[in-house]
């Protein structure tokens, strides 16, 4: 029997403080867990098959929303890794039964359904059906043709600590522009076996990786990168998942659903399931598939203590290379303090994938320092610095210096020592788990007024408060907030300290009030 439950996907990325948990995204998932309860109510005699068709295909009316296949995938993953718990016999009872119950449905929402199990599932069943629903005219979703672009493997590369007791294996992946990547925690104590999967945004990898390294940077941990070929890679990835596989149908473990998922979004399960159909993608390995238990070792690591250890080996996938800072280029001169005076630039800082737009228009002098820039940012914005944040130029990345991290000191540099005139770039990250990253846009350079600088001259919207989840979680705050109903309205109330929803302004943005608070900081 099966019981339908909603999930989010989360990423790993951001955990909430406070004591409250993190809700990264509003982008359900379905999660089909099977039920093991053996009370009357949850018996064989009083499951309906049709129940089981009706749920899954009434959650795919989320994907109809959706704009990223990830979506789809991690609902197809979902479902399939649900019934590869079940135990045997689910393979036979998808393709005999569920399968063509979904399709009899002929709706836009059961053809989601097919889609989504064809993209993880590499059986035949769902993809035939799929293609006639299409061939009746059910109107397809808006991500199917980017599903059906193939997916390119980045560099593959493996981590391994000095005792040879784990390792973690990363590697990133393409598809229509959009970019991920997995994170494979291997305990060579124990079979090789997976211990845990992160999916995160290839572009973020960096800032999970120094978050972490900045937490547990006395851990003192050394370890060796390689890089894979792909099919080594591939080789590596499936030996670990078969000996989980094993552990799990050998072991009567009553934290098995646990590791399935929770309401942070998809567990080991769902992302193993996922991360199989991206091995399909790679070239096959030239050597047979790895007897069960041909590992050793004495003691495993932890997997955020080797993550930490990565940070400063790991740096291999920048946010966009297009952008990517590049700390050999020579930083330009500091103006002279016995020149002239510098000019005043008018820029934009716009908060990034904020819908709608989150910004401040800010002017200040050209040669105000970057570590100025940061305090003039948290008033503009309102955030609490309570956080690490560091600044992506074309010139290196500054913040706090930090040999680890890559960050040179940024109190001695300008700002128009890293973006010398109207049309240039940067970026500043704060909360390097929320990854609140901000654009910054000289717009132009205007003449100086008598006028206190700096100061801010336009804007729109409230800024997200601390530690909500970053933009996704963000998004899922109001939504909640905007439900009356909403299981967690009240929760959410209590977390923000306020008594009615009404209280949270987030259209509110009042640039006098910025001013006033730069004024009484100079």
């Amino acid at each position: 029997m099966f019981a339908v439950v909603h999930h989010s996907p989360v990423s790993p990325m951001s955990r909430r403080r406070k004591g409250v948990k993190a809700r990264r995204s509003v982008r359900p998932v379905v999660t089909v867990v099977p039920d093991v309860c053996d009370c009357p109510a949850c018996s064989d005699t009083g499951f309906k098959p049709q129940d089981l068709i009706d749920g899954l295909v009434a959650g795919a009316a989320d994907l109809l929303e959706a704009d990223d296949p990830l979506d789809a995938e991690l609902f197809g993953a979902a479902f399939l890794a649900a019934g590869d718990l079940a135990g045997e016999g689910f393979a036979e009872a998808l393709a005999d039964g569920i399968v063509p119950a979904v399709a009899q449905l002929a709706t836009r929402e059961s053809l989601a359904v097919l889609l989504a199990l064809d993209a993880v599932d590499d059986a035949p069943a769902a993809a035939d059906a799929a293609r006639r629903l299409v061939t009746a005219g059910v109107p397809v979703p808006s991500w199917t043709n980017e599903l059906r672009e193939p997916v390119r493997v980045g560099q593959c590369r493996r981590f391994t600590d000095s005792a040879g007791n784990a390792s973690m294996l990363v590697c990133s992946f393409d598809r229509g522009g959009r970019s991920h990547g997995f994170a494979i925690n291997v305990d060579h104590t124990d079979c090789d076996a997976a211990a845990d999967i992160l999916l995160f945004p290839a572009d973020s990898l960096d800032q999970v990786l120094d978050t972490i390294r900045a937490n547990v940077r006395s851990a003192g941990l050394v370890i060796t990168a390689e890089v894979l070929d792909p099919a080594e890679f591939r080789w590596q990835v499936e030996r670990a998942l078969d000996a989980r596989a094993v552990h799990d149908r050998e072991t009567d473990r009553p934290d098995l659903l646990d590791e399935f998922g929770d309401e942070d979004g998809p567990g080991y399960h769902v992302l193993a399931m996922l991360l199989r159909a991206r091995m399909r993608a790679l070239p096959e390995p030239s050597r047979p598939p790895a007897a069960h238990g041909d590992g050793d070792g004495p003691i495993p690591l932890a997997a955020l203590e080797m993550l930490a250890q990565l940070a400063g080996k790991a740096r291999q996938i920048p946010a966009d290379s297009r952008r990517r800072p590049n700390a050999d280029s020579k930083l330009p001169a500091k103006r002279r303090k016995s020149g002239p005076r510098a000019p005043i630039y008018q820029i934009k800082v716009a908060l990034r994938g904020a819908k709608p737009p989150i910004w401040r228009r800010l002017e200040l002098p050209a040669d105000t320092s970057l570590a100025a820039l940061h305090d003039i940012i948290q008033v503009a914005f309102g955030w609490e610095d309570c956080h690490l944040h560091v600044f992506e130029t074309a010139y290196g990345s500054f913040g706090v210096a930090d040999r680890e991290l890559g960050h040179r000191a940024e109190a001695p540099v300008t700002l128009e020592q890293v973006a010398r005139g109207a049309g240039d770039r940067l970026e500043y990250t704060y909360d390097f788990g929320d990854n609140w990253t901000h654009e910054i846009l000289v717009e132009k350079v205007v003449d100086r007024q008598q006028v206190a600088y700096p100061r801010c001259t336009g804007g729109r919207r409230a800024a997200p408060p601390e530690d909500c989840g970053g933009i996704w979680g963000y998004a899922e705050l109001l939504e909640v907030l905007g439900d009356p109903g909403h299981p967690e309205h009240d929760d959410r109330l209590e977390w923000l300290g306020l008594s009615s929803a009404a209280e949270f302004q987030h259209a509110r943005f009042d640039p006098g009030e910025i001013n006033r608070t730069l004024t009484a900081r100079r």
